[in-house]
């Protein structure tokens, strides 16, 4: 005999078996109600029911006889396994399954052909392009607009899926990244409520779990049909101090096609990076609040084109479309990540790199590349401050970050747009632990009445207040000129800061260029040469003098730099002196400009 006992206290709502009834192992008996819940009983052997003790409505307590089993020939049925309920998909799963079916692109063709005919993708391809096959996981996918008042919620369902922001965490070349891609398909991509909300969550998990951010940007701002929940102005809105807390800590990837405009271009502007299509239109107020400004007319294409924000700065990335932009948002991320495999040109190609006519120009770029592992070169603001190159690269894998002058633009001289563009590029740099190769070739700061009028001063010395409070560290190495406060700063403050300074036989030192400084220290002696053409000759040849005082054998000779090198070995110094691994910076943010 088995005493069928009750396992915890409560109250008996099903008696399913009586006396003499044949049972099962595992079948149901007794069903008992403790706290609001109900718990089967099962038969704890095969058998035939003998006796039961309790009722519907009895209380009983816990290990309290409930009835008893006696064995029989039941001992030997076949035990009961309780199953599902065939293939057939339960009332509740369906339902969830076709809300969210509702939102997927197969569910919305009208939507799909729009995009298609503007020549665009979905908000869900450019997503599911970005993220490494199946590692996506959505959240908020069942959102709907705040505007239940307003519409149907049948029509919220179709019309507004997901309240038109997709949002969730996946892979990126293998390293979790929080994505959000608002759906210009959706209420143009608008800011609602509820995927305020969601960017507020999305935002949260990303600093707790220090994410890389991915955003797809397109869309038209705040959105002032949501009608239930009441707001005045939403100023409350915790979305930007969120999303800009993240600037420094975590890489942030802004990507745009079509028109990012207003609240959208307030979260896209606080990207580390910007990458854009060539239809993209950015700007902080869309025709509607240009024209209720009393500003006059405008068309969206008029409102900063790519022909206004690649060359101001704004973009970093110019791209064709969609597509590249998504290839380039993986390949920017993979530089904050582990060494990766690599391959090299031939080295000695540097040798020649640059010209022994000390003021030919040549293409820095080309150095670059021959320098940087094989296809590993990703330039930032190719368009904007062309007096210095800024890229991303890896040496023997490891990902750094150069700064590069430029001698095809004002002979390599440090404008303001240029120190902006390499001060900015040196926080961005620190704030994520990339150590630095600065690649000079300077005749210093642009001077002048004209170049004063940019405030140059302020610019400038953005680059020495950045280089001095660097965390990352740096290497340098004098291609050719460096003369000056321009390759002080280059250098990040002085020759001594980076962890290693060394030179091209090509290179030449002084404190400000050859020509002008000869001319300023000997004015009165070249002014006492009456004829014109000994004194040019007079003149080339204190060039030259001064030129064999600041080569560069000459400079290492009194340690003012660690070595004169063959350019073949560049590569070796840098990784020699730059660490395998190095740690963010305490940097509060990464400065947007």
């Amino acid at each position: 005999m088995d005493n069928v006992l009750a396992p915890m206290q409560g109250t008996v709502v099903l008696v399913s078996v009586g006396p003499g009834d044949q049972v099962k192992a595992g079948q149901q008996v007794v069903v008992l109600e403790s706290m609001k819940m109900e718990h089967v009983v099962a038969a704890p052997r095969a058998g035939h029911v003998t006796s039961v003790s309790v009722a519907v409505g009895d209380t009983v307590g816990q290990d309290q006889p409930l009835l008893v089993i006696a064995p029989g020939e039941a001992d030997h049925a076949e035990e009961h396994v309780p199953t599902a309920d065939g293939d057939e998909t339960r009332a509740d799963l369906a339902e969830v399954l076709a809300r969210r079916a509702a939102g997927l692109d197969v569910n919305r063709p009208d939507a799909v052909a729009r995009r298609r005919r503007e020549g665009r993708r979905t908000a869900r391809q450019n997503v599911e392009d970005l993220c490494d096959p199946g590692t996506f996981v959505e959240y908020g996918a069942l959102v709907v607009a705040a505007q239940r008042q307003r519409r149907s919620f049948e029509e919220l369902v179709t019309k507004t899926p997901a309240d038109g922001l997709v949002a969730g965490i996946g892979a990126v070349n293998g390293v979790q990244c929080v994505v959000l891609a608002y759906d210009a398909t959706v209420l143009a991509g608008t800011q609602g409520v509820y995927n305020h909300a969601k960017k507020d969550r999305m935002f949260e998990i990303a600093a707790r779990r220090r994410l890389p951010v991915v955003l797809f940007a397109e869309g038209g701002g705040g959105r002032p049909g949501d009608t239930d929940v009441p707001t005045v102005a939403a100023l409350d809105a915790a979305a930007f101090s969120l999303f800009a807390r993240l600037s420094g800590l975590v890489p942030l990837v802004g990507i745009v096609a079509g028109r990012c405009f207003a609240g959208n271009a307030a979260l896209l502007g606080c990207c580390d990076v910007i990458i854009a299509t060539a239809d993209a239109n950015i700007g902080m107020g869309g025709p509607a609040m240009i024209e209720g400004g009393g500003l006059g007319v405008v068309t969206p294409e008029e409102i900063g084109p790519m022909d206004v924000q690649v060359p101001n700065g704004v973009v970093d990335i110019p791209v064709a479309d969609e597509a590249e932009a998504v290839r380039v948002a993986k390949r920017y991320l993979s530089y904050f990540g582990a060494v990766l495999s690599w391959s090299t040109v031939d080295q000695t190609v540097l040798r020649n790199a640059v010209p022994a006519n000390r003021v030919r120009a040549y293409d820095v770029r080309a150095v670059i590349d021959v320098l940087a592992d094989k296809d590993s070169v990703l330039e930032l603001r190719s368009g904007f401050g062309g007096g210095i190159i800024t890229a991303l690269v890896r040496v023997e894998g490891r990902p750094v970050g150069v700064i590069a002058n430029n001698p095809g633009h004002l002979g390599g001289a440090i404008d303001r747009d240029a120190a902006d563009k390499a001060a900015r590029f040196m926080g961005l740099c620190d704030g994520h632990g990339l150590p630095i190769v600065s690649l000079c070739d300077t005749p210093g700061f642009m001077v002048g009445p004209e170049s004063e009028r940019t405030a140059t001063v302020r610019h400038f010395s953005r680059m020495f207040v950045t280089g001095a409070n660097l965390s990352v560290p740096i290497c340098a190495i004098v291609l050719r000129k460096a003369y000056g406060l321009g390759a002080m700063a280059m250098f990040g403050g002085g020759a001594k800061v980076p962890l290693a300074t060394v030179a091209w036989p090509t290179a030449e030192f002084g404190a400000m260029g050859l020509e002008g400084a000869v001319k300023l220290g000997f004015r009165r002696e070249l002014a006492a040469i009456e004829d014109p053409v000994r004194r040019e000759e007079t003149l080339a040849e204190m060039v030259q003098l001064a030129y064999e005082h600041g080569k560069a054998l000459n400079v290492a000779s009194v340690f003012e730099i660690d070595d004169v090198i063959d350019p073949v070995d560049t590569r070796r110094w840098i990784t020699a002196a730059l660490p395998e691994v190095v740690r963010p910076g305490d940097r509060p943010n990464i400065d947007t400009w």
